[in-house]
């Protein structure tokens, strides 16, 4: 998805590099309590399978929790904590095709359940199928409208879709609540790049820099902004020469035909 600037040199056309988006993490005190319920009495061989399956989990041995989990389903295929669990596993595997059917599952057994809906939405953002990543994240997101995890990776499948405005509301809405999370700067300001804002868009890569002095694509980006956008040439190659000395390769191109002349 080529970042849309106004006067921008053909030099500048590359995706934008968008990590992962996050899976929901198991938690282990809402996961033994909502199976106790569901079983009313949990046998001490559902415990200790509950128990090894979870312990996998937490030492992110996720092929082997997956036999845990399908031998507690075998007693009661409907249970929807087991099912997102598994379904996390086969996600954590790279497995996505695999899970979505599970998160299927643990939907039709609990529709009022945000976390296979989230989680559903995050393997579909995995295989790129934003519009659909999108309607399950606003599933997710009406069930439970306090997670800020939703909003981050709503925003980003709205990122991908091109969809600026829309995508800058979620990550304005999440920083309300988390202002000092650098990532959602980061990506609000390539919304806002993305809507032609490039003022806005550089206070909040400035952010996203002061907050996380490491992200070299924010650098990149900044030095861009400001040489294409602004004309400051001097405060562009700064920029861009720390985006260079992080490893972000692209600003060579940059300071070999802008600033070395």
């Amino acid at each position: 998805m080529p970042l849309k600037l106004a006067k921008m040199p053909t030099v500048f056309s590359s995706p934008f590099s968008l990590s992962l988006p996050k899976i929901y993490p198991v938690n282990k005190l809402w996961i033994l309590g909502l199976l106790c319920v569901s079983l009313f009495a949990c046998s001490p061989s559902e415990e200790e399978l509950l128990k090894s399956g979870i312990e996998k989990m937490d030492a992110q041995a996720w092929s082997e929790a997956v036999p845990y989990f399908e031998r507690l389903l075998e007693k009661n295929p409907a249970n929807t904590t087991v099912l997102n669990a598994k379904g996390v596993a086969l996600f954590q595997q790279g497995k996505i095709e695999e899970a979505i059917p599970v998160f299927d599952q643990a939907i039709a057994a609990d529709s009022s359940n945000y976390k296979p809906w989230f989680n559903r939405g995050n393997a579909k953002m995995e295989l790129k199928n934003y519009k659909e990543a999108l309607a399950d994240f606003n599933i997710a997101s009406a069930l439970d409208p306090s997670q800020l995890d939703i909003l981050f990776n709503r925003g980003t499948a709205l990122l991908n879709m091109e969809e600026y405005e829309d995508a800058l509301l979620d990550f304005q809405t999440l920083l309300q609540s988390d202002p000092n999370n650098a990532e959602a700067h980061f990506r609000k300001g390539k919304a806002e790049l993305g809507m032609s804002d490039p003022i806005h868009g550089m206070e909040s890569l400035t952010n996203t820099v002061n907050l996380d002095p490491k992200n070299a694509e924010a650098y990149y980006l900044l030095g861009v902004t400001r040489m294409s956008a602004l004309g400051q040439k001097n405060e562009g190659c700064a920029d861009l020469k720390m985006a260079l000395s992080l490893g972000y390769a692209e600003a060579e191109t940059w300071i070999k035909d802008f600033c070395e002349k």
